[in-house]
């Protein structure tokens, strides 16, 4: 119930500013798209007024966001090249780099979103000011309809078929250490919680996953609880600077490394997920060390407990994992490879090895792309697959046992259109080679293009349109149909 409050509160705030056609400037969000690094307006008399009431303040706070700004403040000091992309329209502003909440060198950008002015009268909000501790998140509701009548699946996370979702509400509480200064060690945390259908993707076995595992549904396209909880990020971090160009430790439940895409909404280039991306690891729980060596190269090594599976769960085993990120001096190319999961075990709950390599490429400021590439297995997989060419379904043979292995890549070309609006158009082949990863053995492709419109700081509307085919096996709408063609659109608002 208290979500639904919240829910309706948020769409009157949003519905409250007189919007603005185009953003005043971007700026880098390096990473953090959830903070958006949106230029902030400069503080009115509404939100700063604290013989006002909370609320007042946080409707003042999105109509002020929603007003261009005709001031601009100088770019914080960074010690690195500089953005590659502006950040809005694009998720980021930096060239991937995962397990970090910006890579080393880079400043926090951060703008205050609305919570955050209307906390700046309390006691509370003067204090995380203090302490540089950040609050916020965003609420992310999409709509689709579909030619699959049953399930959407391996489309996600818009996995209910024609239907409004409620797919997050996600709340963040995090602490940025400054990693730009040089003369001392700094630290920073980062936790997030997130509700909704999507927790279906992101929950780890081991961490609440009872409401996932213990509820079977044969009326639902995925087994669980509809909507569900999910701790989903819990680090701390350690940045020493005297280690190279510095070093930072990350301890906890992180993103797995590689991916172009990521869980959170405000994350991604558009609003669903590649095949590649749904079906491999999610997070994982250890340690890892990002080491700068110098502005072009990177270095990534760490341990923690297998794809998915907390370390206290039995399903977990102890991977390594390692990777390394080039960039051109001309800041045109990036290239990261990475080992994300290997430790030679059997299947347990997810435990993969995982092979991934990404590379960017930049045509201009306003043109890029990012191709991902992956080799992922299980060893030993028990069980059968749902679906098998020469098979009926629900009748493949059990899989056999050595490799189970699964192929992917995908290539995302993103344009920015002005700093209000942006397209990206994705196109991948994916290889299911035994049906370890989506219940089917066949080949895929999907084909997607969607817009991202920046409506203020405070609000995105992505709309979307996806083709996609398997070409050995009819694996979808429940394994009755071998193509899907949906449109989706979502609204993300930012609090």
């Amino acid at each position: 119930m208290y979500i639904k409050k919240a829910l309706a509160v948020a769409v009157l705030l949003a519905a409250a500013p007189v919007f603005s056609p185009a953003m005043a400037q971007s700026t880098d969000v390096s990473n953090m798209p959830a903070s958006s690094s949106l230029p902030a307006s400069p503080v009115a008399a509404e939100s700063g007024d604290c013989s006002r009431g909370f609320f007042s303040r946080l409707a003042a706070a999105y109509r002020e966001d929603a007003q261009p700004s005709t001031s601009s403040s100088p770019a914080p000091a960074r010690r690195g090249m500089d953005s590659p992309f502006d950040s809005p329209p694009f998720p980021s502003a930096e060239w991937q780099l995962g397990g970090v909440d910006y890579p080393i060198g880079v400043p926090n950008e951060n703008s205050q979103y609305p919570l955050e002015k209307a906390l700046g009268c309390t006691q509370l909000g003067q204090w995380m000011q203090r302490h540089k501790i950040e609050m916020y998140g965003w609420i992310n509701p999409s709509a689709n309809l579909s030619t699959s009548s049953f399930t959407n699946y391996p489309l996600s996370y818009a996995t209910r078929p024609n239907r409004v979702e409620f797919n997050q509400f996600l709340f963040r509480l995090e602490r940025i250490p400054d990693t730009v200064q040089t003369d001392h060690i700094d630290w920073g945390f980062h936790f997030d919680n997130l509700w909704g259908y999507d927790y279906h993707y992101t929950t780890m076995k081991g961490v609440f996953s009872n409401q996932l595992l213990n509820n079977p549904s044969n009326s639902q396209p995925l087994a669980g609880k509809v909507y569900g909880d999910d701790p989903m990020i819990w680090y701390f971090d350690l940045y020493i600077p005297w280690v190279a160009q510095g070093m930072q430790i990350t301890m906890g439940r992180y993103l797995s490394l590689p991916d172009i895409e990521a869980q959170f909404s405000p994350n991604n280039y558009l609003l669903t997920h590649s095949i590649l991306y749904t079906v491999d690891a999610y997070t994982n729980v250890g340690i890892i060390t990002t080491t700068k060596l110098n502005n072009q190269w990177t270095v990534q090594l760490g341990v923690h407990g297998g794809d998915d599976s907390a370390p206290w769960n039995r399903s977990s085993r102890a991977s390594l994992q390692a990777c390394v990120r080039w960039v051109s001096v001309s800041n045109n190319d990036m290239l990261y490879p990475c080992v994300e999961s290997y430790n030679g075990d059997k299947q347990t709950y997810n435990n993969l090895q995982e092979f991934v390599t990404t590379w960017g490429h930049r045509f201009s400021h306003n043109v890029h792309m990012l191709t991902e590439a992956y080799y992922i297995y299980v060893r030993d997989q028990p069980g059968a697959p749902a679906g098998v060419p020469g098979y009926p379904l629900g009748e493949a043979p059990n899989f056999p046992s050595g490799i189970n292995p699964a192929y992917g890549i995908v290539n995302y070309f993103n344009i920015e259109l002005n700093p209000s609006n942006m397209i990206s158009i994705r196109n991948e082949f994916y290889d299911d080679k035994q049906g370890q990863r989506t219940g089917f053995a066949t080949r895929y492709s999907s084909h997607t293009i969607g817009l991202t419109h920046w409506v203020s700081p405070d609000l995105e509307i992505r709309p979307e349109l996806r083709y996609e085919r398997a070409y050995d096996f009819p694996a979808y709408n429940d394994g009755k149909k071998n193509y899907q063609a949906t449109a989706l659109v979502d609204v993300i608002l930012h609090y």
